[in-house]
């Protein structure tokens, strides 16, 4: 893929931007330029709105790519890529104007942090949500409600609260600039809130495959699956840099002790060895597994329900399994590690803040040996 490819080779120019994106707690000019002049945030919009319109697959790699290189970039162009990927379950005519605007940046919050009251006009919002990344630059906020008619919660036919995601423009949000976390300091995910704001009726929307107004294959994807698959190859890019990171230490910090026992040394270098194979296996297992539910879902307009599952089981696994070895390796890497200006140390933070989403906080599937 062109686009992977020319990531790589500024891969380096781009990680020399961390530390400052980080001590500013945003992106910087210089990451967004990049962004915006590749569509990075657009990887899933049609062409027709200025988008890249990739498939699931090729959007994973160059995710993994990002987070390798720094780990808030990574997620800042997940998250706001996958929120972008809203264009196609928004009415059309309000979609359009939105996208005009090159730096078009989606971002908000799955939680259901607001009440909206149904008005003759349209909707009357009121709340406050948390960990909208991308906050710093975001251009549209998406939000969920619970949907109040004359001052009593709506339900549905099950007796639950009817919930309706909603968007609102950048000059209509308060930023509460709350994000304060150990790491992903530079993915900007602060809180915001509205109160009383009036929109219309078609600002509302719902993330529904079955009910998608654009009809490309990645509106039909199932959006738990494609949550779990964008946000592991965050965990897996993050992880090989931190075991990149590690082998560079080793090298340095174990020279000696390997002369002194004949090449015999078994730890931590056999530890990061088993870690690296470990995770390559996996990395493929889950790009097989996509790349089967992405031909699947195009050929028979379908995927099956098994084979969901095991997407599901495998992130976690996959993540679970990063968040492992790097535990099990951090203690062989000295005081650099424990550095916070170190590079070794952010990725650390960040890939351990990273595990506090709430997808993948569910217990430790299996121990390593």
């Amino acid at each position: 893929m062109k686009l992977l490819q020319e990531l790589k080779k500024i891969a380096a120019e781009l990680r020399q931007e961390s530390l400052e994106a980080e001590l500013q707690g945003s992106l910087t000019t210089k990451q967004l330029a990049v962004i915006y002049e590749n569509k990075l945030f657009n990887l899933f919009v049609p062409k027709a709105y200025g988008g890249l319109d990739l498939s699931l697959t090729e959007a994973l790699q160059i995710e993994r790519l990002l987070a390798e290189i720094d780990g808030s970039l990574g997620w800042t162009v997940t998250l706001c890529s996958g929120a972008n990927m809203f264009v196609g379950f928004l009415n059309q005519d309000i979609a359009h104007p939105l996208f005009s605007n090159k730096k078009v940046c989606f971002g908000g919050s799955g939680r259901v942090g607001g009440h909206a009251e149904i008005m003759e006009e349209g909707y009357l919002v009121s709340g406050k949500w948390q960990y909208a990344t991308g906050a710093a630059h975001n251009t549209v906020f998406t939000a969920n409600c619970e949907i109040y008619q004359n001052g009593e919660p709506l339900l549905d036919a099950a007796k639950k609260p009817v919930i309706k995601s909603f968007f609102f423009l950048q000059d209509e949000v308060t930023i509460l600039h709350d994000w304060n976390a150990m790491g992903l300091k530079a993915t900007a995910s602060h809180s915001f809130e509205v109160n009383n704001l009036k929109v219309e009726k078609r600002r509302a929307f719902k993330i529904d495959p079955q009910g998608a107004i654009l009809k490309a294959p990645i509106y039909r994807y199932p959006f738990q699956q494609f949550a779990e698959a964008t946000l592991c190859v965050n965990t897996l890019g993050m992880t090989c840099r931190f075991l990149d990171l590690c082998h560079e230490i080793f090298d340095e910090k174990y020279s000696d002790v390997r002369d002194n026992y004949h090449g015999k040394m078994k730890l931590p270098d056999q530890y990061l060895s088993n870690a690296k194979l470990e995770m390559n296996n996996l990395q493929r297992e889950l790009y097989e597994l996509v790349e089967k539910s992405w031909m699947q879902l195009n050929t028979t307009n379908a995927i099956d329900l098994a084979l969901l599952e095991q997407i599901s089981k495998h992130t976690r696994l996959l993540v679970k399994t990063a968040q492992q070895w790097v535990a099990k390796l951090y203690p062989y890497c000295g005081m650099k590690a424990a550095s916070p200006t170190e590079e070794i140390n952010r990725m650390w933070r960040d890939l351990f803040t990273a595990s506090q989403h709430s997808l993948f906080t569910s217990p430790i599937i299996d121990e390593i040996d």
